[in-house]
C-alpha cells in the first residue's frame, strides 16, 4: 500500500500536477492540504490520476475540493473507475451546498408522512381482510370436518393463554371495585344517597368493567405471546416448512389459539364480576357499614340480570378481535429481531385500541337500543 504523493512541473503556464500512489482514507496523509495548497497558487491546471492506485471518497474529496479554488478547472486525466468515483463526491457535493435541495425535504416532510401513513394504513386493512378471509375458511373447514380440529394445541392453549390469567384479572377487578366503591361511596354521601353505592358498583361491573378488563388484560398477555411465538416461528422457517408438508398454518397455529380464547373469555369475564362485587363488598363494608347479605340484596332485588348479560356478550367479539391480531402481526413478521418486538408491540397497541373502541361503540349501540 502506497502512500498519496504527488509532483507537479509547469509548462506554458499551465501547471500539471500528476497523482501516485494511494490516495485513499488510511494513506491521504498530507498529500491533501499540498494538493489544495498547490492549486489555490496555480492559475491554471491539468490533473494527471493516471498513476493512482487506490482511489476511494476520501481521495476524491481532496481533488475535488482542491479543483474547486480554480476559476477555470482544467482537465482530469484518469482512469474511468476514477472519473465516476470524482463524478459522484461532486454531485454530493453539489446536493449539500445547494439550499434549494436541502431545504425542500423539510418543506414536504409533513406530505412525506401522511402519504407513507395512508399507505401503510390501506396495507394494514388489506392484509386484515386478507387474514379475516383465511381464518373463516379455516373454520368453515373445520366446522364442516371437526376431525380437523387439533385438540391437544387448543386445550394446551386454553390453560396457557386463557385459565392462567384468572389470578392477575382477580385481583385487578378486586382492586377496580374496590376503587369504584370508594369514589361512589364519597360521591353520593354528599347527595344524601350513598345506598345506591351498591347499584353503582354492579352496573358498572357488569356492563363494562368487567369484560373491558378482562379484553385489556388478555390483550397484554396473550396477544403479545401470539405474535412472539408465531413471529419466531416464521423467523426460523418453521411456518415455511409446515407448508411444505403440506399442514396449513392457519389450520395449526392460527385456529387454536381463536378457539381457545373464544371458550375461555367467558369464564375469565365471570372471575372478573365475581372479584369486582367482591371488592365492592368488602369496601361498602368498610366505609358505610353495609352488610354481606344487605350487599347481594340490593344487588338481587335492584339490577336487573340484562346487564351481565349485556356485558358478557361483547366477550366473543373481544375474543376474535385479540386472537386475530396478535395472529396476524405474527404471521407478518419480517426477517430481524427488530422486526418481530415491532410486531409484538403492535400487537398489542393494536389490540388494547380495537378493544376500547368497539366497547365504546357497543356502548352506544346498547343505549340507542334501551339495553
Amino acid at each position: 500500500m502506497g502512500r498519496a504523493t504527488l509532483s507537479y512541473s509547469t509548462s506554458a503556464d499551465v501547471t500539471t500536477v500528476v497523482l501516485r500512489g494511494d490516495w485513499s482514507a488510511r494513506t491521504l496523509g498530507v498529500a491533501a492540504q499540498s494538493l489544495s495548497e498547490l492549486l489555490n497558487n496555480a492559475t491554471s491546471v491539468s490533473l494527471d490520476l493516471s498513476e493512482v492506485g487506490r482511489f476511494d471518497t476520501a481521495g476524491a474529496y481532496a481533488v475535488v475540493t482542491a479543483a474547486r479554488r480554480q476559476r477555470s478547472p482544467g482537465a482530469i486525466h484518469a482512469a474511468p473507475a476514477t472519473l465516476e468515483t470524482i463524478e459522484r463526491v461532486t454531485r454530493a457535493l453539489a446536493v449539500i451546498s445547494d439550499p434549494d435541495n436541502t431545504s425542500r425535504p423539510n418543506r414536504l416532510a409533513f406530505l412525506a408522512v401522511v402519504g407513507r401513513g395512508i399507505v401503510e394504513f390501506t396495507v394494514e386493512i388489506y392484509q386484515s381482510l386478507v387474514f379475516v378471509g383465511r381464518l373463516l375458511r379455516a373454520l368453515c373447514r373445520v366446522v364442516i370436518n371437526p376431525r380437523r380440529l387439533r385438540l391437544a394445541p387448543t386445550s394446551a392453549l386454553v390453560g396457557r393463554a386463557g385459565l392462567s390469567a384468572a389470578w392477575i384479572i382477580a385481583v385487578t377487578s378486586f382492586f377496580i371495585g374496590s376503587v369504584i366503591a370508594f369514589l361512589g361511596a364519597n360521591l353520593l354521601r354528599d347527595l344524601g344517597a350513598e345506598g345506591y353505592t351498591v347499584e353503582l358498583i354492579a352496573l358498572t361491573l357488569f356492563r363494562e368493567f368487567n369484560i373491558l378488563i378482562t379484553a385489556i388484560i388478555i390483550a397484554g398477555r396473550s396477544s403479545s405471546s401470539f405474535a412472539a411465538e408465531i413471529g419466531a416461528m416464521k423467523m426460523n422457517q418453521e411456518i415455511d416448512a409446515m407448508v411444505v408438508m403440506g399442514v396449513d398454518p392457519y389450520d395449526a397455529l392460527v385456529l387454536p389459539r381463536f378457539l381457545s380464547l373464544l371458550l375461555t373469555i367467558t369464564i375469565l369475564t365471570f372471575v372478573a364480576t365475581v372479584a369486582g362485587l367482591a371488592g365492592g363488598l368488602l369496601s361498602t363494608w368498610l366505609s358505610l357499614g353495609y352488610s354481606p347479605s344487605f350487599f347481594f340484596d340490593r344487588v338481587l332485588n335492584n339490577v336487573d340480570a340484562r346487564h351481565y348479560w349485556v356485558g358478557l356478550s361483547k366477550a366473543p367479539i373481544m375474543a376474535v378481535i385479540i386472537a386475530a391480531i396478535g395472529c396476524r402481526q405474527g404471521l407478518s413478521v419480517g426477517i430481524g429481531i427488530e422486526a418481530l418486538g415491532r410486531r409484538v408491540t403492535t400487537s398489542v397497541v393494536h389490540a388494547i385500541f380495537a378493544i376500547i373502541m368497539i366497547d365504546a361503540a357497543a356502548a352506544l349501540l346498547f343505549m340507542a337500543l334501551d339495553l
